[in-house]
């Protein structure tokens, strides 16, 4: 009896090592940075790249439309997250509800901004999908607090992590990485080309840097 016992529990472990793995559909959600990130040499396809050197085969799909704020994410999310029936979902969005504010006088209040977001969410985790949602990277890489909206982008990157603790999802903190990075490696203090080309948009070792953000958050 205990012999069988014992071969009983060597098979389920044997089998647990062995079975594949269940297939991930990952879509990421977001605005322009998304919509470039799907594009070779974007971070989801860096991303696709680092998970095939590990035998991966995860579907990684890009759901990213330029200029998308948090509303904007809403109001598509059925035709374009939802009907792919994905297994986790990552967001990215916010910079375009700061910059837009000083851009063109359209960005989202802080306000609506986390009802908007707390709204997405609860539509997602009704499907039984996980969620990570980010932090917004940049807008002006200096890292004196120089840049004109690192009050904003600050406030709102504080709003996403609030969420992410309430709804109890994922956080990818890229503001934080990329100051972290940017205090490394910008000694002097530019506003670009560390690891965007504008401020905001990722150049490439920014989408480097990215899906390596990425691949410690969904993979660890």
């Amino acid at each position: 009896m205990k012999k069988l016992f014992l071969f009983t529990a060597l098979s389920c472990i044997f089998m647990a090592f062995t079975l594949p793995q269940q297939k991930q559909r990952i879509v990421f959600f977001g605005d322009s940075i998304t919509q470039a990130g799907a594009k070779p040499g974007g971070y989801i396809m860096v991303l696709g790249d680092l998970l095939k050197q590990k035998n991966n085969q995860d579907e990684l799909i890009g759901a990213g439309i330029g200029g998308n704020k948090v509303y904007d994410l809403y109001l598509r999310m059925d035709d374009d997250v939802l009907a792919k029936n994905p297994t986790t979902v990552v967001v990215w969005v916010g910079v375009n509800d700061v910059w837009h504010k000083k851009t063109s006088g359209t960005g989202t209040d802080a306000d609506k901004f986390e009802k908007f977001y707390n709204a997405l969410i609860k539509k997602l985790q009704a499907k039984n999908i996980k969620v990570y949602i980010c932090t917004p990277a940049a807008i002006g890489e200096k890292t004196d607090f120089t840049n004109e909206l690192d009050g904003d982008l600050n406030k709102y990157a504080a709003i996403i992590r609030n969420i992410a603790q309430k709804n109890n999802v994922g956080l990818i903190d890229l503001r934080k990485a990329f100051l972290d990075y940017n205090l490394a490696n910008n000694p002097e203090n530019k506003d670009r080309n560390i690891l965007t080309t504008d401020g905001v948009h990722l150049n490439e070792k920014g989408n480097q840097f990215v899906a390596e953000q990425m691949l410690k958050a969904l993979y660890k």
